[in-house]
């Protein structure tokens, strides 16, 4: 039991360091960071598949790292067994069905052309641009989303809405950017929000100028939400190797602890996998 637990600290690590643009070269580059994923595909815990492919999906952002993503060993049967799982929760499967068109529609001349946006850099959206037609983004601004208590309480309220593929916080500007299936409102989660009684949450969109337009959702929560019974939950924040959410994604390259904690995750990768 504690060698799953560690597997999927590790892996949500790997997944909140993917989720910021200035990891995800490195995390490619690295020798044991992406094969690991790549094992973690096949982990019996579901709740270790999908964050490993939320990992994955983080760092197909960047399209300097499909070709290498999609050429690494394993990488698109892994992802075509887990599609073709009958066992697989089925937002499972369309997070990989999503990976795998990705990854096949790159080709080497993605390697060489400059990035037409901060891919691998910072930047304000998230798996916007996708190739698949039955999944949208939803960008959120949440009042009351001050500190990591708060996170997990709208993590626990997001991750209970089926139709709901995956999102990423930017704590600083109080924002969620939320990957979900074409067919849900997204006025549903705002109503998840307010059932938490300690938050409230408003659509940004862009106007015809290019100019952020924030939109406020119903207060009267007539929008029903289908509950999420298949997806498994994160690891809670008090299994967490990370003790200091604020500092659990950071710039690999730039920063010391970033550094040292990708070397620690590529040890248990090895240690765990190779002979």
């Amino acid at each position: 039991m504690s060698r799953e637990l560690d597997a999927l600290a590790v892996v949500n690590q790997l997944r909140d360091l993917s989720a910021d643009p200035m990891n995800r070269r490195a995390i490619v580059q690295d020798q044991g960071c992406l094969p690991g994923l790549i094992l973690f595909l096949d982990h019996p815990n579901p709740q270790v598949v999908y964050s490993a492919l939320l990992a994955v999906r983080y760092l197909a952002e960047c399209r300097q790292n499909r070709e290498k993503m999609k050429g690494e060993l394993g990488m698109m049967l892994s992802l075509q067994n887990v599609m073709q799982k009958t066992t697989t929760p089925g937002e499972t499967k369309m997070l990989a069905s999503e990976i795998y068109e990705l990854l096949q529609a790159s080709n080497s001349v993605d390697t060489d052309k400059p990035e037409e946006g901060p891919s691998c850099r910072r930047k304000d959206q998230f798996f916007l641009g996708s190739t698949n037609k039955r999944a949208k983004t939803v960008v959120l601004h949440i009042h009351g989303l001050d500190d990591s208590s708060r996170r997990s309480l709208c993590e626990e309220s997001l991750l209970k809405i089926r139709g709901v593929i995956s999102f990423t916080f930017q704590m600083g500007i109080k924002r969620c950017i939320v990957r979900i299936r074409s067919d849900l409102k997204a006025e549903a989660l705002g109503s998840a929000i307010a059932s938490t009684e300690v938050m409230k949450a408003q659509q940004v969109v862009r106007g015809e100028d290019g100019e952020e337009v924030i939109i406020p959702f119903p207060e009267d929560g007539s929008v029903a939400v289908e509950q999420n019974v298949a997806l498994p939950d994160y690891l809670p924040e008090e299994e967490s190797p990370s003790h200091e959410p604020d500092k659990a994604v950071t710039c690999v390259g730039t920063g010391q602890d970033g550094a040292s904690w990708l070397g620690t995750a590529a040890n248990f990768l090895s240690r765990s996998f190779y002979w």
